[in-house]
């Protein structure tokens, strides 16, 4: 990334911070840290999808013309076809609009697609790494404050039992 595309980054000592402001702020580390694993478990999930129809397409020759298929309509309904042309293929490029193309053109749209998504997934995994890093520096301090209020509790007991 570079310096333009990096979000400002505020520095905060998070000794000075009480500890409300502390759970409040672990509190938006997990919600952010959810984004992220919510958005890699989206990006693995269309790197396995470019990464099969790449697989697919190398199934298919010259000579696999007229062999008969199941065609997917969704996730879970397919119908019976015909490879009718085996030197070209419809590809989904997104939004409702598909190109047909060579199958070698195709095999490299695939290509590129799974580069690009292991690319970003790559990003998000580094963002995510220093997130849990942030995270656990608050949860420590978070401890640490919890055992000087729970020691300050302790001294001002044994002084009121002393008197």
């Amino acid at each position: 990334m570079s310096a333009k595309d990096k979000p400002e980054m505020q520095q905060i000592d998070l000794n000075k911070l009480n500890l409300q402001q502390l759970t409040q702020l672990k509190k938006q580390f997990d919600q952010d840290l959810s984004v992220y694993q919510d958005s890699l478990q989206t990006l693995k999930m269309a790197q396995t999808k470019y990464s099969d129809s790449r697989e697919s397409l190398e199934k298919i020759t010259p000579s696999s013309a007229g062999t008969e298929i199941m065609v997917p309509l969704t996730g879970s309904m397919f119908v019976p076809g015909q490879i009718a042309d085996a030197e070209k293929v419809l590809i989904d490029v997104g939004t409702g609009y598909y190109l047909q193309v060579s199958v070698d053109s195709a095999k490299d749209y695939f290509k590129r697609k799974v580069a690009f998504v292991t690319e970003q997934m790559e990003k998000i995994q580094v963002i995510g790494l220093e997130k849990t890093k942030i995270r656990e520096a608050i949860v420590d301090v978070m401890e640490m404050k919890i055992q000087q209020q729970l020691a300050a509790q302790r001294a001002l007991q044994q002084s009121a039992v002393k008197t």
